[in-house]
């Protein structure tokens, strides 16, 4: 069983930074994929970026391209998702995931609790 940890959202000016933290334990995240993902209220859960645990080959969605950057530490067991330019349209609560790679949330079976990230103008 991996159990995850979300850490490090706040409130931020739009224009700033942040970077969340997705701890894990219980089991080390090898062999898993990790994935960010994001939900704004009212709106449906969505893919926000993933990193496969070998070759450390990433991929995002189209509207964080270029502003986000997700990396993970083996020696720590933990994801990050560093977060740049962040605009309002950011706001959401962030959740990582475990699993299988991909930008389904079907394919991620451990999930964390969400962390908070608030922008504003």
């Amino acid at each position: 069983q991996v159990q995850l940890v979300e850490s490090g959202g706040g409130l931020v000016q739009a224009g700033g930074s942040l970077t969340v933290s997705c701890a894990g334990s219980g089991r080390t995240l090898s062999g898993y994929a990790v994935a960010w993902f994001r939900q704004a209220p009212g709106k449906e859960r969505e893919f926000v970026a993933a990193i496969r645990w070998i070759g450390a080959i990433t991929s995002y969605t189209n509207s964080v391209k270029g502003r986000f950057t997700i990396s993970r530490d083996n020696a720590k067991n933990t994801v990050y998702l560093q977060m740049n330019s962040l605009k309002p349209e950011d706001t959401a609560v962030y959740y990582c995931a475990a699993g299988r790679y991909g930008m389904d949330p079907s394919l991620y079976n451990y999930w964390g609790q969400g962390t908070q990230v608030t922008v504003f103008s």
